[in-house]
């Protein structure tokens, strides 16, 4: 997790521009640990801006890393609108993305109302076409139908360590049960077609558990671990 308390001059300026008359205030907040992306408003992702608040969480390097990983491997797929489900869509930043640059038919699901609201306007933000549902993933609903599949769910272990910024997040998307693998197990024993690509946002020590998960749900496929820009284990890649 990252940390908020360095501000870029770039920061400052939009500061200054948004918050005219109380910019040293609004500095002085993010000194003491408030996230400047909630300040400002929103983040570039890709190719897309997102608005953020604290509905939502704020989007990581790691994340965007994953999109522009996924890209690269759906690029065979180009001239198929192939169906893709983001799950626990959040801000919307992955499925917009997907939806900016590729010709797929996306849908989001979250099980906040709050987060879908922000998604929603992200969407109109970026002048794409997506389908969004309120669902909550953990009630053993089965998920079919879906050419690529795609989850950044909550996988921090309740007892592990955080940045203290990670308090103005909401806490429903950041930590799991079952030591943050409980979304991971769920979700791959509901996948009941066959996805030409499952992708998954993992935390750094829990290849090991979830691709024993991924071999178990799909014995046959292409399973493969991925390292962020950090070089730490940061995706799994099911291909079938």
């Amino acid at each position: 997790m990252f940390t908020n308390k360095t501000l870029t001059e770039k920061d400052i300026e939009l500061l200054k521009e948004k918050y005219r008359n109380n910019y040293i205030e609004q500095i002085e907040k993010v000194k003491k640990g408030y996230p400047v992306q909630y300040l400002i408003g929103n983040v570039d992702f890709l190719n897309t801006n997102i608005v953020v608040n604290e509905q939502v969480l704020i989007p990581r390097f790691e994340t965007e890393y994953l999109v522009e990983k996924i890209l690269k491997k759906v690029e065979k797929y180009k001239q198929n609108p192939l169906s893709c489900l983001d799950i626990c869509t959040g801000s919307g930043c992955i499925a917009i993305a997907m939806a900016k640059n590729t010709n797929f038919k996306i849908k989001g699901i979250d099980i906040s109302k709050d987060a879908l609201k922000v998604a929603k306007e992200n969407q109109k933000r970026n002048e794409v076409k997506i389908e969004w549902e309120q669902k909550d993933i953990l009630k053993n609903e089965t998920i079919a139908d879906y050419e690529i599949i795609i989850a950044n769910p909550p996988y921090i272990d309740k007892e592990e360590e955080v940045d203290p910024v990670t308090k103005y997040e909401p806490q429903i998307a950041l930590f799991a049960e079952e030591k943050g693998l409980l979304f991971y197990k769920k979700i791959l024993k509901q996948i009941k077609n066959t996805p030409k690509l499952i992708a998954f946002e993992i935390g750094e020590k829990q290849k090991d558990t979830i691709t024993e998960f991924a071999k178990s749900a799909f014995p046959n496929a292409k399973i493969t671990i991925e390292q962020d820009l950090c070089g730490k284990d940061r995706y799994l890649f099911i291909e079938q």
